[in-house]
């Protein structure tokens, strides 16, 4: 069955509208993001809408002509006549936008957007991928006229948007705000719809591979496509395989639930400290991943207080995720799969809904901070999987992917830090309820936070 590439409905949309209505054209708007987020697609749709004409230039598939044209892109005048002709499309002054799409393969057009700003005519769309930018920019004066804008995947809302559905999540954040449990009935039905959610993923080809073949073992050949370019990509820049192995061991690291990443298991102990920490940026540049970083301090400004040598990784992508942690299988042996559709998963693969938490709390502008310290007798570690910055306090998260409403870290928490908390959240998989003090907030609500 041959698939129809939908538009999907993003909120980065609005983003690009602001800046088009606000900067008009004194800066270019750049869109960074990984591979297959939907970049390209959401630029030309843009592009379509808010202006009378536009030409999209993808370097990634450029013809000799316009290698030619970049040639001569100083002279402005004659770099867009010759666009206009490659393209049969009139440019119209201050009516027109120019997409250079995959812009990292085009280090000179990147450089010239100071100069093509300046100019004024028509406005400028970039789009690519943070990681090859940066790998592409050693030898150019980056632009400084550019609003940079990070395109991530599908957050929940989108996700329920593709499916035709724009009625629960302004529900859900009504019910959250009043604080109004919704009951047993709903809230399996609501869950077993985040399921979905976690099964296929946020990357706008599962989601359109879903819609059209209704077929998980499909969507998850599909995500395997994404997967295997990243790898491609992240060999590209370091062909000793070291990024791709730090990434595919992702889903192993957060099943040892171990307090944080440990590399020396995945790269064994020799690695210097200056090429690790390069590696590392390599990663959290290519926006595959997020970082949560150890928190010394828990308190308001966390970022002073971090250890950047102490963090968790997680798949930006909880969809990936799934496949990545069963890469060795086919999808009927996913057990994952098999689990979570029936409701079934059980307490070793609870770091499923700890790699969804970090996705959604990402989606909605948080930085991702935790707190790990031994219990009395020593021989444990509390952990508080997340914590948020609220005003001058800060909010403790705890996630289980069961329904049981014991927090034994929590509960230390505010003990030790009793005036510092605004509120403690335990995200788990029954209804809105409190315990004492403790907001017990169903998973698909962690989006409110």
């Amino acid at each position: 069955m041959e698939e129809t590439n939908r538009v999907f409905r993003r909120k980065i949309y609005d983003e690009m509208l602001r800046w088009k209505q606000s900067q008009d054209g004194k800066t270019a708007l750049l869109i960074k993001g990984a591979r297959r987020v939907g970049k390209s697609t959401i630029a030309e749709q843009f592009a379509r809408n808010e202006y009378e004409s536009h030409i999209i230039v993808d370097f990634a598939d450029a013809p000799d002509e316009v290698w030619e044209a970049v040639n001569h892109i100083s002279n402005r005048d004659e770099f867009f006549m010759r666009l206009q002709f490659i393209y049969g499309v009139k440019l119209l002054e201050r009516r027109s936008v120019i997409i250079f799409d995959e812009i990292q393969k085009c280090p000179e057009a990147r450089q010239a957007i100071k100069y093509l700003v300046k100019d004024r005519r028509y406005d400028y769309i970039e789009t690519g991928s943070l990681l090859s930018i940066k790998k592409n920019v050693q030898n150019i004066v980056i632009p400084s006229e550019e609003t940079r804008i990070t395109m991530r995947p599908m957050d929940y809302e989108e996700f329920r948007w593709a499916l035709d559905d724009a009625a629960t999540v302004p529900l859900l954040q009504s019910a959250f705000e009043a604080f109004r449990p919704l009951g047993e009935a709903v809230n399996r039905k609501l869950l077993r719809d985040l399921r979905l959610y976690m099964l296929v993923g946020g990357m706008p080809q599962a989601v359109n591979t879903y819609i059209e073949t209704n077929n998980l073992a499909d969507v998850d050949n599909t995500k395997r496509g994404i997967i295997e370019l990243y790898i491609d990509d992240f060999q590209k820049i370091d062909p000793s395989g070291k990024v791709s192995r730090l990434f595919s061991a992702i889903p192993s690291q957060l099943s040892k639930n171990a307090s944080r990443y440990q590399v020396t298991s995945v790269l064994g102990r020799s690695e210097d400290k200056d090429k690790m920490a390069e590696l590392l940026n390599d990663l959290e540049d290519s926006l595959t991943v997020n970082f949560a970083h150890h928190t010394d301090d828990p308190n308001v400004g966390m970022p002073l207080h971090a250890d950047y040598r102490q963090y968790k990784l997680y798949v930006g992508d909880t969809g990936l995720f799934i496949t990545l942690a069963f890469w060795d299988k086919t999808v009927t042996e996913n057990v994952i799969y098999q689990k979570l559709l029936s409701d079934k998963l059980s307490a070793d693969l609870g770091y499923v809904y700890e790699n969804l938490v970090a996705q959604m709390l990402t989606a909605v502008g948080n930085r991702l901070f935790y707190h790990t310290w031994p219990t009395e007798n020593g021989k444990h570690n509390y952990e508080i999987d997340f914590i948020l910055s609220r005003g001058n306090k800060i909010c403790p998260i705890e996630v289980k992917s069961s329904s049981y409403k014991t927090h034994a870290s929590l509960d230390a928490f505010k003990v030790k830090y009793s005036n510092r908390i605004l509120r403690s959240y335990l995200v788990y998989t029954k209804d809105l309820a409190r315990d004492k003090d403790v907001v017990c907030l169903p998973a698909y609500m962690t989006m409110f936070l």
